[in-house]
């Protein structure tokens, strides 16, 4: 088991490693011709990084530049460039000020000029401007709601952007008559454009009848004027926006299953699209491994985005509930760990960034007094894996492309 567990780890960190957005950046950049004055603005998890990288690439020429990232996400100054950290998974104050130092960029902008837009998972959270008759109060509160409903991220987007002065294309109207040039690292499962950061400079796929219908499907109490902005059409056509897509959870998966090869495990990528409930996802991996008879040593990889129906009081994420729940399922077996994490280093709002599991942990639990199903009840995964001394932790990591999780057989 001791080497399962060194594998794990090693898979964890070169798959991470080989998903951070610099070279992506340099990549993207490298064949891009800009013709004027330059202006930079960055906004997500990899928002320090990705802006990092275009600075070391551009130089100079980014005659000013923005970045709004998570808290403890910047890495140090970037010269040149000002850092905002600000609220996530939820918007806060700072939300409000940096989006409104990029905005007055924006407006500012002429048909010379050119802007340059890092946009990375956890942008929509970090670049926020409520519409009017709204507050940070009335987005926080229904970005609450959405959260803990069970919704998956294009149904939580599809409402955020309709209330936002920024998403939905929103952006790159403010932008014009100048350019807009995007570099998307994607969090989004099938790279929905209008989705990654409710898509502040991308043509809204969705529609006011799909909004309010999420609204019915979770239930969801609003205000007259929250369900006035639902009602009303997005921008549906831009005509300033180049776009390029740098990474996603599919290069994630592959990742991982090139690295685990190189250690000697036959990958099978299983689905990159596992967008169910994270408990679910768990007790289904784990029937996977029992119910099938497995040629070993190998590596079942799967990525996506699942999610938790907040119901209890406890603490945790969707990676760490994912490994908690495929616990049981895997008990008894031999030679065999169950990994999941999330690839930005925080699992929801925990210093974890997923957990790891294997054939004697639901044991351990039980010889520990913990009664796993009750945890999982209280969406307390945290405490229990941290009992058990089953928490991955790598620390904010500077990307963020979905989760990926591994059944690690010898």
């Amino acid at each position: 088991m001791e080497k399962l567990y060194c594998d794990a780890k090693i898979i964890i960190e070169r798959t991470i490693q080989a998903n951070m957005p610099g070279q992506a950046v340099f990549n993207a950049l490298k064949d891009k011709n800009f013709s004027g004055n330059i202006y930079l603005a960055a906004i997500g998890k990899a928002a320090w990084t990705m802006a990092s990288s275009a600075k070391e690439a551009l130089g100079d020429r980014i005659k000013r530049g923005i970045i709004i990232t998570k808290y403890g996400y910047s890495s140090g100054e970037i010269p040149g460039l000002e850092i905002i950290e600000a609220g996530h998974p939820l918007s806060d104050e700072n939300t409000i000020f940096g989006t409104n130092k990029i905005i007055e960029m924006a407006q500012n902008l002429d048909a010379q000029d050119e802007l340059l837009f890092l946009v990375s998972g956890g942008g929509s959270a970090l670049f926020e401007s409520p519409l009017p008759g709204l507050t940070l109060a009335d987005i926080v509160d229904i970005n609450s709601r959405l959260l803990a409903c069970g919704a998956d991220i294009v149904e939580i987007n599809m409402i955020r952007k309709r209330l936002s002065g920024v998403k939905a294309g929103r952006f790159a109207q403010i932008c014009a008559p100048a350019k807009v040039f995007t570099v998307v690292l994607s969090d989004v499962l099938g790279d929905r454009l209008d989705s990654i950061a409710s898509g502040p400079a991308a043509p809204d796929l969705s529609t006011a009848d799909e909004a309010i219908a999420i609204v019915e499907k979770y239930k969801l109490n609003v205000s007259d004027t929250i369900m006035e902005y639902l009602k009303k059409e997005t921008p549906k056509f831009l005509d300033n926006v180049e776009t390029v897509i740098t990474g996603s959870v599919s290069t994630l998966c592959n990742s991982a299953a090139e690295i685990a090869a190189s250690l000697g495990y036959k990958p099978h990528v299983l689905s990159t699209k596992v967008k169910c409930e994270a408990r679910e996802a768990g007790r289904s991996i784990a029937s996977i491994v029992t119910n099938n008879k497995i040629k070993r040593p190998c590596a079942i990889i799967f990525g996506g985005e699942p999610v938790v129906t907040v119901k209890g009081t406890g603490k945790g994420g969707r990676s760490q509930e994912l490994t908690l729940a495929a616990a049981e399922g895997i008990t008894g077996i031999d030679n065999l760990v169950i990994f999941s994490v999330g690839s930005d280093g925080t699992d929801g709002p925990t210093d974890a960034a997923g957990g790891i599991v294997d054939g004697t942990t639901a044991r351990r639990l039980k010889e520990k007094g913990i009664n796993l199903q009750a945890f999982l009840d209280n969406n307390d995964s945290y405490n229990a894996l941290a009992a058990v001394n089953a928490l991955v932790k790598t620390g904010p990591t500077g990307t963020n492309v979905n989760d990926f999780c591994v059944v690690l057989c010898e």
